[in-house]
Formats: structure tokens, C-alpha cells, sequence
């Protein structure tokens, strides 16, 4: 049985809910308050990615505002894979994803990466505001998935954390 230990990265603008996927993932918790993340956290979590397979995820929240973005390549050093989120009631959020993309290609390589649109709870309140199709077929193009999100209540939090892990190890594997 091999065990992994893997550096998960969750990328983003502003204000998409990284901290709060993090905290319902570990915590199983939601917190309506908003806290700005200055420069990185780091929590860990072992996760199930196949019957009876563990992996231990070193996951490090990383701060999206654009005036931290100097001292947030360092911590893309040595990353298995990343959570690359946005904020589906916020189209700026969505334009911006292929910048951080192309950030994370630039400093941790061609690593595996799940597309998140975090916030899906709060469409039924704003409407559509991003193409869907779009945001999976990007994810598609780019070799990946694309999963919706909710911190608030949960929605496919555990499951993007998992596929994300899957993809991991299936590189890892050669598969």
C-alpha cells in the first residue's frame, strides 16, 4: 500500500471562499466572517482517495489579493496539485482564473489542478452570471474537471479535495 503526502494549493482572486472550503473541509464548519488570509495558512487533512488508500494533504491557503502576489509564488514550490477557485456569482472572478493558471504553471510546473466555482448556493440569488459550459470546457481543455461548490452548505467540498487527489496520484502512477 503506498501512502502519499501531498502539498495542495488553493489559488484564487480575492474573496472566492479558499479559507471557507478549507474550514468546511477540515473543520466541517462554515464562518459567515470573512478574514483576509495574509500571505498563507497551512492546515493538513488525510483523505480517502480510494477504498482503503490515504493520503496526507499539506493544503495552504494562499492569499489572492494582487498587492501579496511579490511573496505568493514562493509557496508554489513543491505543490502535488491545486484547487483553482472562483466565485460563481462574480464574473470578474471567473475572467481572472487563466492569469492564476498560468501563475501556477510558471512557478510549480504543469501540476494537476480541479477548476472550482465556489459559492454555487448563491445562484439562485444572483442568476447566471457565468457560462458553465464555458468554465468546463476550459477545465476540459486544460486536461482536468470541473466541479461547483458550496462552502456554505457543503456542496461537492470533500469531493473536489478527493478528484483532486485522484488526479494526483493517477499522474504520479503514470495512469
Amino acid at each position: 500500500m503506498s501512502s502519499y503526502k501531498l502539498k495542495i494549493l488553493l489559488c484564487g482572486p480575492a474573496a472566492v471562499g479558499k479559507t471557507s472550503l478549507i474550514h468546511r473541509f477540515i473543520k466541517s464548519k462554515f464562518d459567515r466572517d470573512y478574514k483576509l488570509t495574509v500571505g498563507v495558512d497551512i492546515l493538513t487533512k488525510e483523505v480517502e482517495y480510494a477504498p482503503g488508500q490515504i493520503a496526507t494533504l499539506s493544503i495552504w491557503d494562499i492569499g489572492g489579493q494582487e498587492r501579496f502576489s511579490f511573496i505568493r509564488t514562493t509557496f508554489y514550490k513543491g505543490a502535488s496539485g491545486v484547487l483553482l477557485v472562483f466565485d460563481l456569482s462574480r464574473s470578474a472572478t471567473w475572467d481572472s482564473v487563466k492569469n492564476w493558471r498560468a501563475e501556477v504553471r510558471q512557478f510549480a510546473g504543469d501540476i494537476p489542478f480541479v477548476l472550482i466555482g465556489n459559492k454555487v448556493d448563491l445562484i439562485a440569488e444572483v442568476g447566471e452570471v457565468i457560462d458553465r459550459d464555458e468554465c468546463r470546457e476550459y477545465a476540459e481543455d486544460e486536461d482536468s474537471i470541473y466541479i461547483e461548490t458550496s462552502a456554505k452548505d457543503g456542496t461537492n467540498v470533500d469531493e473536489s479535495f478527493t478528484e483532486l487527489t485522484k488526479l494526483i496520484v493517477a499522474r504520479s502512477e503514470g495512469k
